[in-house]
């Protein structure tokens, strides 16, 4: 049996991810296990997910998704690096995936690599280093560095999810992992405002849904049903309960933040204690060498109490929170393997665990309704019984 998996958000679950997964199937076989690492209550541009993570969790395994994993807070609220590394980790300590899928916007597995290998070379350093010292955008430089030492290739960098599949062949290579990387050109744009019917973004249909618009022509049948009557978080609704978080800060707090350096933390302390919205803090503090998506990282880490070195720890365990007869028979595999701890949704032990359950307490802040606290203790593994016999 095939094993493929994906580092993911599904936030929400539409049509261009089942998809992914149909033509992963295509690809390696009607048999393949799909194993998917994903973002817990918060997403990588630092903000809340739409549907809690149990929600989301039980949409993918109802669309063909054999195993859902929760790609540890600390990795899911990091850069595109640490996000990256995060689920490589999870992945690669499994022992039991053979080939991680990811949907890109060239789908040129080839230069993907490349790029990755000149970032992982030793020439690379010195070169970004030249460019630096210009005084452009560590972004801009990074291009411009990889383009010296590899050309054309260099283009990858310039789109999301080129960008984040170098990251992933990056961590791939890092960890000299046995996992093959495998690239899906998926057609349409990954940040629409506005739904292609076939290829919609997840962007496109967090709009609908907060706008109050038909969305579940994008969303296939057995995820709408899941998220028909389910909560939904939104920066907005917990906005002031952020706020209050953030202006009562000490200033060690900001210090200890991740890019907190070059007076940004100084910079982000100031704005927070002066300005009456998040957006108005954002604003403040933005310039083009700092994008926001950063930005609101950088401020979502102050509410959640998380700093740099939280950020560098590696995980302790890794939480189960959805799967089917495939999954159950991958995870017995992987424990015996016994190469990274696994536990249920609802357990955990010592200041990891900690950190865990007061960062799903402030996510119930984000709630459009009333959301009562204690959702990481409460929360419960979902089985999908389709009847597929274990072995």
């Amino acid at each position: 049996m095939a094993v493929a998996g994906v580092i993911c958000e599904w936030n929400p679950f539409h049509l261009g991810h089942g998809a992914l997964l149909r033509r992963i199937r295509t690809c390696l076989g009607e048999g393949t296990a799909i194993v998917c690492v994903m973002s817990g209550n918060y997403v990588q541009r630092g903000v809340p997910a739409l549907f809690d993570k149990f929600t989301r969790a039980r949409a993918a395994v109802e669309c063909g998704a054999s195993l859902v994993l929760e790609l540890p807070l600390t990795c899911a609220v990091s850069s595109a690096e640490g996000f990256a590394g995060g689920g490589v980790a999870v992945l690669d300590r499994l022992g039991v995936v053979d080939t991680l899928c990811f949907g890109s916007e060239s789908g040129d597995l080839r230069a993907i690599q490349n790029v990755a290998e000149v970032l992982c070379g030793g020439a690379y350093d010195a070169v970004l280093r030249r460019f630096l010292e210009g005084g452009g955008s560590y972004a801009a430089c990074r291009q411009a560095a990889v383009r010296t030492l590899a050309g054309g290739d260099a283009d990858r960098l310039s789109d999301p999810n080129d960008n984040l599949g170098v990251e992933y062949c990056k961590a791939l290579l890092r960890r000299e992992s046995a996992i093959h990387p495998l690239a899906f050109r998926r057609p349409g744009g990954y940040h629409d405002e506005r739904p292609d019917s076939e290829n919609p973004s997840a962007t496109a249909v967090r709009g609908l849904i907060e706008r109050g618009e038909d969305w579940r022509p994008y969303v296939p049948e057995a995820a709408a049903a899941v998220f028909a009557g389910a909560p939904r978080y939104r920066l907005e609704a917990g906005e002031r309960a952020m706020l209050a978080v953030l202006r009562s800060l000490p200033d060690e707090a900001f210090a200890a933040l991740p890019g907190s350096a070059e007076g940004l933390g100084n910079k982000l302390r100031r704005a927070c204690r002066a300005q009456a919205s998040v957006a108005a803090i954002l604003s403040a503090v933005k310039s083009k060498r700092y994008a926001h998506a950063r930005l609101r990282r950088m401020l979502l880490c102050a509410y959640l109490g998380l700093t740099a070195a939280d950020l560098q720890r590696e995980p302790p365990y890794v939480r189960v929170l959805a799967f089917d007869g495939q999954g159950r028979t991958l995870l017995r595999r992987a424990k015996e393997k016994n190469r990274i701890p696994i536990v249920n949704a609802g357990e955990g032990e010592g200041d990891y665990y900690a950190l865990e359950c007061r960062a799903a307490d402030l996510f119930t802040l984000f709630a459009e309704g009333a959301c009562p606290c204690g959702m990481e203790k409460k929360g419960r593994i979902y089985y999908r019984d389709s009847g597929q016999q274990d072995g």
